[in-house]
């Protein structure tokens, strides 16, 4: 069985290009549940699913470079949505798997098994659930991730975050339609490649 040490070695192996991102930066400056930044609760995501992959005996149905990375970009959606002074956070929790992957597809080559698990990681919540193992485990820790932040004490003194450097901040939301439209392209771009992973599993 793999150690904690050992697990965030695998993490930060696989999910080197994905940490060192500039724009992943942006996740430090943003509460995600309590008093954990997106960015610390996407690390603490991926080495969940590394530990329930490892624990559960997965290794030989998991890809674990795009289990990782689906993990750590599953919240890429890059804005506190804690703030929402324009009412375009209204409904979070439903319309930011598209929002993390349409920014993940910016800045990433993804295939179809890290693009399905970011966009489909908050199921039940949204009712299409995810294709592969590795989108139920990014999930599964997702969710256990999130009850425990929520529910921790240290939410109650959370320190002030630096603001994201200008360099680094979104412009204003992204179109609704453009989103549902590029990432029903990506999925069907990608079908053929999903068949035949599945055809080798």
């Amino acid at each position: 069985m793999l150690t904690s040490q050992r697990i965030r070695q695998i993490v930060h192996e696989y999910g080197r290009d994905v940490l060192e991102n500039e724009r992943m930066s942006i996740e430090k400056h943003c509460y995600q549940h309590g008093a954990v930044t997106t960015f610390e609760h996407s690390v603490r995501v991926a080495c969940l699913a590394v530990y329930f992959a490892d624990r559960l005996h997965l290794w030989r149905h998991v890809d674990l470079r795009s289990l990782v990375r689906a993990a750590l970009l599953h919240d890429y959606f890059l804005y506190d949505w804690h703030y929402d002074g324009d009412g375009s956070h209204k409904l979070h929790g439903f319309t930011h798997p598209r929002r993390a992957l349409m920014n993940a597809l910016q800045d990433f080559e993804l295939n179809e098994v890290e693009r399905n698990s970011i966009l489909r990681h908050m199921f039940p919540l949204t009712p299409i659930p995810p294709k592969y193992i590795e989108g139920y485990l990014v999930t599964m820790a997702d969710k256990i991730s999130a009850t425990r932040e929520t529910f921790s004490l240290a939410r109650f003194s959370r320190p002030q975050l630096a603001p994201v450097p200008e360099r680094l901040a979104l412009t204003a939301g992204v179109d609704p339609a453009s989103v549902r439209s590029a990432s029903v392209s990506h999925e069907q771009d990608s079908r053929g490649e999903a068949e035949s992973q599945e055809g080798t599993r």
